[in-house]
């Protein structure tokens, strides 16, 4: 019983807390970015600390070392919304792909158009890619990073989808990295679900993949397999056995 009060209570300070901060951002949209970034990541620290304080959702980042020095894309695992706030944390200011829909959101969609995301249409095929390709280099000229949750959606426990190409293209354009984050996250808070389970998460950052003298299609592979066989060994929901999708 007190692990889902627990939860509950963590889950409604996640709600206002939101909310709350996507107001101030929103207000101050006319601010410089990283005034607006830096807002945005004492939100991430104070969900890692209330998380842990209430939830019991430890964690513990590592490959850290393996971040490059300039503006790159980062590619993640997602599961929960854990790895959403944790990267922000992490990583240096970014921006997210987002699907369109997100923007439509009171308060959140407010705050978030002010973070300068690239809000895509995800039917949209190949322009959406080309849409991610032109705003990410555009981005990336500011000393932004990109950040794409590959799959387009959070996926459950053990699960795998196919990874969108549109961060390895804007890779390949823009000859910058690719950071591929794999984590376990999932294994104490449900796709969706309140019951966060006290544990550690651990958030493995890897070895950048340079996109020189590769294809988007072998950049995304590279990217996929590191990730999938990283999950694989963290992760107990992670069927050993399963392999990575080919793309």
């Amino acid at each position: 019983m007190m692990i889902w009060l627990r939860s509950l209570l963590f889950q409604i300070y996640f709600f206002v807390s939101v909310c709350i901060v996507a107001l101030v951002i929103f207000v101050c949209a006319l601010l410089p970015y990283r005034v607006r970034f830096g807002i945005a990541r004492s939100w991430s620290r104070s969900m890692l600390f209330m998380g842990k304080a209430i939830c019991g959702l430890d964690y513990v980042f590592e490959g850290l070392e393996n971040i490059p020095d300039r503006p790159s894309v980062i590619m993640i695992k997602h599961t929960t919304v854990f790895e959403a706030y944790a990267q922000m944390v992490v990583f240096a200011p970014q921006a997210w792909v987002v699907k369109r829909e997100l923007l439509w959101i009171p308060v959140f969609g407010w705050g978030l158009a002010a973070m300068k995301p690239i809000a895509i249409n995800r039917g949209a095929g190949h322009s959406a890619v080309k849409q991610v390709i032109e705003k990410g280099k555009a981005r990336l000229a500011e000393d932004i990073w990109i950040t794409i949750f590959p799959e387009g959606t959070r996926v459950g426990r053990g699960q795998t989808k196919r990874y969108g190409v549109s961060g390895a293209a804007l890779a390949k354009e823009a000859q910058c990295p690719v950071v591929p984050v794999a984590h376990n996250a999932g294994e104490l808070w449900a796709r969706r679900g309140l019951r966060k389970t006290p544990g550690l998460i651990r958030f493995c950052v890897g070895p950048a993949v340079m996109p020189d003298g590769k294809s988007p299609k072998e950049i995304n592979l590279q990217v996929q397999n590191w990730i999938e066989a990283k999950m694989r060994e963290i992760s107990s929901a992670y069927p050993a056995s399963e392999s990575s999708l080919t793309v």
